[in-house]
């Protein structure tokens, strides 16, 4: 099997930094031969808080990617989350210019481009502008206008945006790290690359990444995105509400969580008992499992309420035909998709990634859809553009010894 390219991807997240390495292949394959996930530091709600932390945190998950794969990466597709995204639809509509009236690539190029000119404040910028759709002539639902008879093109487009300085910070640690940013790619997009499938999106499906210190958003109709959002809650916020309802440590908490924890009260024996270690007490407490899971219950049930707001704010009747789609690593607490249709009555269901072979042990979970998400955008650009684009380089020489003085500044 002949390699294309080696493409990267990096996810920083509030719990974890992941950074994938994958090699295209001639027959089609993707498959991952570098990865690294140490726990994040320097984050808050997907946000940047240190530089420095961020930094070290992200040289650190590069670190292990590249010693895997013996692979010196200069360039990725990076992630971008936090509750500063936003979104918002647009139009634009232009003139067919050729001579023999038929829609040129560059006359869709001008169109998006009227699309985008859209009045945001300056303290935001556009991370994607994604089309969804073109009108020629007046007949809508056109996919690709290229060579068609025309004297008029228009277009609808989804426009995603994110706060300038939260973006700049970010972009920041990732060049500290010796990485060059290829995209920058919003989480709920990447994560719904991973997960989603095709009549999903036709038929009109939401996508939800439940992360650590936040939960992404992106719903879907026609086959794309018209709606985008992040909420500032997520998994700390349940292990938070444990730590104070159980009055323990937060470490206690989050095993307790991850151990007995349940969303679906239905589920849970009022009999089984669990032992809890608490403030002021060495050996601890024994208490009723669904004491805590209560306390899960009703931190997801409020999160599935402001997930239902979502939809009900873009959706006409507040109903997807395709339902929700969970992942990241919040999905993964037991009972959440049953608790999920119960709120929100629409079919729910938990998905990981799939799509890539290679060095996938503990990766096709929730919790790495956005970053496997990432690298088959990047494949699918890679193969519709410039293969030349994605040239790297085997670890060490000059190159890797600058990337090594670099990222020895932050141990």
């Amino acid at each position: 099997m002949e390699r294309e390219a080696v493409i990267a991807a990096i996810d920083v997240g509030t719990s974890k930094v992941v950074a994938l390495i994958a090699e295209i292949s001639t027959d089609g394959g993707l498959s991952i031969i570098g990865k690294g996930s140490p726990g994040s530091s320097g984050l808050k709600k997907g946000v940047v808080v240190n530089i420095d932390q961020t930094v070290a945190s992200i040289a650190s998950a590069l670190e292990q990617a590249e010693r895997t794969s013996g692979v010196r990466i200069e360039s990725a597709f990076v992630a971008v989350g936090g509750s500063h995204i936003e979104s918002l639809n647009s139009h634009g509509a232009v003139a067919v210019s050729g001579h023999d009236k038929e829609v040129s690539r560059e006359d869709e190029e001008r169109a998006i481009d009227v699309a985008r000119a859209v009045s945001i404040p300056s303290n935001r910028e556009i991370l994607d502008v994604i089309t969804r759709g073109y009108t020629v002539d007046g007949q809508e639902g056109v996919k690709d206008p290229v060579g068609m008879s025309a004297t008029r093109l228009e277009v609808d487009a989804h426009i995603v945006t994110g706060s300038v300085s939260a973006v700049q910070n970010l972009a920041k640690c990732v060049s500290q790290a010796g990485i060059r940013i290829e995209q920058k790619v919003p989480v709920p997009l990447a994560a719904a690359e991973a997960v989603l499938t095709d009549t999903e999106r036709d038929l009109g499906v939401a996508v939800v990444d439940v992360g650590a210190g936040t939960t992404s958003i992106a719903l879907y109709m026609d086959g794309w995105p018209f709606h985008t959002a992040v909420l500032p809650v997520g998994g700390n916020n349940v292990t938070n509400d444990l730590m104070i309802g159980l009055k323990t440590s937060l470490q206690v908490a989050e095993d307790v969580k991850l151990q007995h924890g349940c969303a679906d009260l239905r589920s849970v024996a009022p009999e089984e008992l669990i032992t809890v270690s608490v403030f002021g007490d060495e050996q601890g407490r024994t208490i009723q499992r669904s004491e805590a899971c209560d306390i899960i219950e009703a931190r997801m049930r409020e999160l599935f309420e402001q997930i239902g707001a979502q939809v009900s704010t873009a959706v006409k009747g507040g109903i997807l035909p395709a339902g929700i789609v969970l992942t990241g690593g919040g999905a993964q607490l037991a009972g959440v998709a049953e608790l999920g249709r119960e709120v929100l009555d629409m079919p729910v269901r938990v998905a990981g990634p799939g799509g890539v072979g290679g060095l996938v042990d503990n990766l096709l979970t929730p919790a790495f859809s956005t970053s496997i998400g990432l690298l088959r955008l990047w494949e699918r650009e890679f193969r519709q553009g410039d293969p030349g684009r994605y040239e790297t380089a085997p670890a060490g020489g000059a190159v890797g010894r600058l990337r090594d003085w670099v990222r020895g500044l932050f141990p």
